[in-house]
């Protein structure tokens, strides 16, 4: 087992909440985190017939013989299982850390917690391996000090590469879902992907949206390959796929709540320029992007017109998991102005306005930076980082970073 650290976040969150939640894509490691969970916390999977009647039976006489120290996995099984443990709770409202659910997103999982839950629960937002994770290291530094400090120098002087290119690569090519790295065979990876895309789609989409056409949803995460680092069109995607607007709409929402795809939309306050409106996104794992694009080995990757997107992706992804990892409140935009001027990614959270432009290669020129320039002046932000494959961080300018992917 590889240890995740989103350990320290779920014990957190217990000393402070009844219940805390683990969402996530299927097979990204909500059930092996619970494992972390010390006696003599029981655990219940509702994909298990046995548990699933247990439960389901009579919710409430199950939670006043079972009130406390309780982890349900799979729990987007059973709606009814959320009035009743509403009930749970209430009884006993001050005493924390009770409870733990995971699930894959649903609607009725997500109304469940919005609404019987609202105020008594803690969610994480689990992913696939980060960088880290995948090699074993502590999470960066640079997370805890970008809420900490706004001198830039500070951040430079903590920062050091801690992987090395080769490592970076290995990652990037094969994405981040455990079983491919437990496994670490390029046989299974590819398997493993072909039977994950069919579950995905033929059980749990079909099992969720009982209405949905799948071949159409199928055809559509197929495109997702080519649309992933994309502005997005949805009148473009309707026409080649031959359904409506709002279909496309539709699908958009299923693919960003079952954890395949991020939606990110654009930042649009204080614009004193014309902006881009229309909504980005990518394929959360390089390794899933991968497979749909036929891309077998690293050279492959590196000899495709995608390879610049996928790696801007691959980094932007662990950085806003970086963030999830170290239990930061935030929201994530891209910004791009109808002049060409664009920043690949603008964190807006408790840390303040942080805007990160993206780079594959290990120089960059002030031309190649001049959005993400003209963007920490306009918006008056304390700071702007600029993430490529040089070797170590340094100042740019007076406000503008360079940090090796490395170090993150």
């Amino acid at each position: 087992m590889i240890k995740r650290h989103y350990t320290e976040l779920l014990f957190e969150y217990l000393d402070l909440f009844p219940c805390v939640a683990i969402l996530g894509a299927r097979q990204c490691g909500k059930t092996s985190l619970l494992q972390d969970l010390p006696e003599p916390w029981k655990r219940y999977d509702m994909e298990k017939m046995d548990d699933f009647n247990r439960i389901s039976r009579d919710p409430d006489l199950f939670f006043r013989l079972n009130p406390g120290q309780v982890a349900i996995d799979e729990s987007q099984l059973l709606p009814e299982l959320f009035p009743a443990l509403r009930v749970a709770i209430d009884s006993n409202r001050k005493q924390n850390g009770r409870f733990v659910l995971t699930g894959s997103s649903s609607p009725a999982l997500l109304k469940s917690i919005s609404e019987s839950l609202a105020g008594r629960i803690a969610v994480i937002n689990l992913s696939p391996f980060t960088l880290a994770e995948a090699f074993e290291v502590k999470e960066s530094e640079f997370y805890r000090l970008v809420g900490q400090t706004r001198k830039p120098a500070e951040i430079v002087a903590a920062l050091a590469a801690r992987l090395n290119i080769q490592q970076l690569h290995d990652y990037w090519h094969r994405g981040g879902y455990p079983e491919v790295w437990l496994k670490n065979n390029p046989r299974f990876s590819k398997l493993w992907m072909q039977n994950y895309l069919q579950t995905y789609i033929n059980r749990d989409i079909v099992r969720l949206f009982p209405g949905l056409n799948s071949n159409k949803y199928q055809l559509f995460i197929q495109m997702l390959a080519n649309l992933s680092g994309q502005v997005i069109n949805y009148s473009d995607i309707a026409r080649a796929l031959g359904v409506s607007q709002p279909t496309v709409h539709d699908y958009f929402q299923i693919a960003d709540g079952s954890f395949i795809w991020r939606h990110i939309t654009p930042y649009e306050k204080n614009a004193s320029k014309r902006i881009v409106k229309h909504p980005k996104g990518y394929l959360r794992d390089s390794g899933l992007l991968h497979f749909l694009l036929h891309l077998n080995t690293l050279n492959d990757l590196l000899a495709h017109p995608a390879m610049g997107h996928s790696w801007e992706a691959m980094v932007m992804e662990n950085i806003i998991r970086g963030f999830c990892i170290s239990g930061a409140a935030f929201d994530y935009h891209y910004y791009r102005t109808s002049a060409g001027a664009e920043v690949d990614l603008v964190l807006e959270g408790e840390f303040g306005l942080l805007p990160i432009e993206v780079k594959y290669s290990n120089k960059t020129t002030g031309h190649n930076l001049r959005g993400i320039a003209d963007f920490v002046t306009a918006h008056k932000c304390d700071f702007g980082i600029v993430v490529s494959n040089t070797e170590r961080p340094a100042l740019i300018t007076e406000k503008l970073i360079e940090i090796p992917f490395a170090a993150l």
